[in-house]
């Protein structure tokens, strides 16, 4: 059964042993040679294609050329034969390829999700470790267990420490558990993986201002950097570098100075000693490239314009009301008094982060699309900037509550909308958790994550190459050492044009 660990700020002079220490306890869990259930390698095998799905529908967007153009100017070094950039031939080494692999997967805010006392793609952890296990000439089920830590670590951390509270951003948990995971691929002891833990998480702090305003190519980026540090720190540590200790419970450490203070208590949850890891069977994905706590509010728009289409024309509508967690209001709603979320001419990234503007389109369009409903025509089109500025936000406490339940039937992300026409109608409608949610109307299973990758893939990838990659991925648990390179996609001929890469440094 799962163990709750006591975390609190200890002085120096108290001398916390280092088998207390949070880091360590997560080290443990990752050198714990558990068996993975069936279940739990059949959701890896979904997220691996979930992940390719989003990172083959990036592969000529900005963040990514750059990143894949940085990451080619990095072959592979002595200790492996190197990793795969999504979409290409060439190898790199594996800290390049978890970053330029990082970048593609987040770029279009389009993969698995976790919400807790934080928020997290748990995903991201999938990069790093697979570009290591590339590298190194790991198997099928050795990168399963790896990814299965990976989920593990990140679930728990984001269930038990709240990092935006501080305005930290969320990637400070991943870079733990990206190291935690690339411990248990290469079966690393315990004080190995506690070092690399402690390094990862000393290096992937940073604010949350690339979540705030005018939301930069930084957020695709955040988390590659996390995980191309998760690589270096394991690699640092197996050759026998150390951490700052206590990194977690210092009191000059990262809860005494980023978080709740020098007298914060935390109850972390982590696996018992011979416990299976399936914290990756709590998390979810996404059927709409948009942030998560805007998938719901999605399928509530498109359920709307079927029912009411008198409400996509601003003509008819007074007022729009979404009654809304505190999460949802204050980070992609008008809570957030970011002007930025109301702007026509605002980034696709901050876009991505306003339910007013989501939910308007949603509304008008009756479908969301990855590319069309960000698209600068779609988002200056008068009639909607006309009703996207009567959409607000409001916090409701009971679906606050719900929010952050620990009961999973009753947690939701979602609320309820009150829109009033100038004829005094008033239309009320609530949904509670997003339709592709493993609880909604049409949960996800392999068939919609294998149609997710062939929508996303199609014009970009050959068809016999989407084939060979979903049969690959099918037979993960069955792929031999230095078979991982199965699951790289090449994408078809003139698609990328390595030539048209910007300039760098490097």
């Amino acid at each position: 059964m799962v163990k709750e660990h006591h975390v609190r700020v200890y002085k120096s002079e108290e001398n916390l042993p280092r088998e207390d220490q949070l880091a360590f306890k997560i080290a443990q869990v990752a050198a714990d040679p558990v068996a993975v259930s069936a279940e739990v390698t059949d959701m890896v095998i979904n997220r691996v294609i979930d992940n390719a799905s989003v990172a083959v529908a990036s592969l000529n967007r900005a963040p990514i050329v750059a990143a894949r153009a940085q990451a080619l100017t990095h072959g592979p070094t002595t200790g492996g034969k190197g990793s795969k950039v999504f979409g290409i031939e060439e190898r790199v080494a594996p800290e390049w390829a978890a970053w330029a692999n990082g970048v593609a997967v987040r770029e279009l805010d389009y993969h698995d999700t976790f919400l807790a006392a934080d928020y997290s793609h748990p995903g991201d952890n999938i990069p790093p470790i697979l570009a290591v296990a590339q590298h190194v000439g790991s198997s099928g089920q050795d990168l399963i267990r790896g990814i299965a830590t990976g989920y593990e670590i990140q679930v728990n951390l984001v269930k038990a420490i709240c990092l935006h509270k501080h305005k930290i951003d969320h990637v400070a948990h991943l870079g733990p558990s990206a190291a935690a995971g690339i411990g248990t691929l290469l079966g690393l002891d315990v004080e190995t993986i506690f070092q690399s833990i402690g390094q990862a998480l000393h290096t992937t702090t940073a604010t949350r201002q690339s979540r705030k305003g005018e939301i930069s190519t930084w957020k695709a980026h955040a988390p590659a950097f996390a995980g191309k540090m998760a690589v270096e720190s394991a690699d640092r540590a197996m050759r026998g570098q150390t951490s700052p200790v206590p990194i977690y419970e210092g009191e000059d450490g990262v809860i005494a100075w980023m978080l709740d203070g020098p007298d914060a208590s935390y109850t972390v949850p982590l696996p018992t000693p011979g416990e299976t890891k399936r914290a990756i069977m709590d998390t979810y994905t996404k059927e709409h490239s948009a942030e998560y706590q805007a998938q719901a509010w999605i399928d509530l728009a498109r359920k709307l314009h079927g029912g009411h289409p008198e409400v996509t024309d601003p003509a008819n509508v007074e007022s729009v009301l979404i009654k809304t967690s505190h999460h949802t209001h204050y980070v992609i709603g008008s809570g957030a008094n970011d002007p930025q979320k109301y702007s026509p001419t605002a980034s696709r990234e901050t876009l991505d982060h306003s339910i007013p503007y989501i939910f308007t389109v949603a509304l008008q369009d009756g479908a969301w699309h990855h590319v069309d409903s960000y698209a600068p025509e779609r988002a200056t089109r008068p009639d909607t900037v006309e009703l996207w500025h009567k959409v607000t936000t409001v916090e409701d406490p009971e679906w606050t509550r719900r929010y952050h339940s620990l009961d999973i039937a009753e947690k939701a992300f979602g609320g309820t909308v009150v829109i009033t026409l100038k004829d005094g109608t008033v239309i009320t409608d609530e949904i509670a958790v997003a339709d592709a949610h493993p609880l909604g109307a049409r949960p996800f299973a392999r068939e919609q994550y294998v149609n997710k990758f062939r929508t996303l893939a199609a014009g970009l990838v050959a068809e016999a190459e989407i084939e060979r990659f979903l049969a690959a991925a099918a037979r993960l648990p069955e792929l031999a050492a230095g078979e991982l390179d199965e699951l790289n996609i090449q994408a078809a001929d003139g698609v990328i044009d390595l030539a048209a890469a910007p300039k760098g440094l490097f």
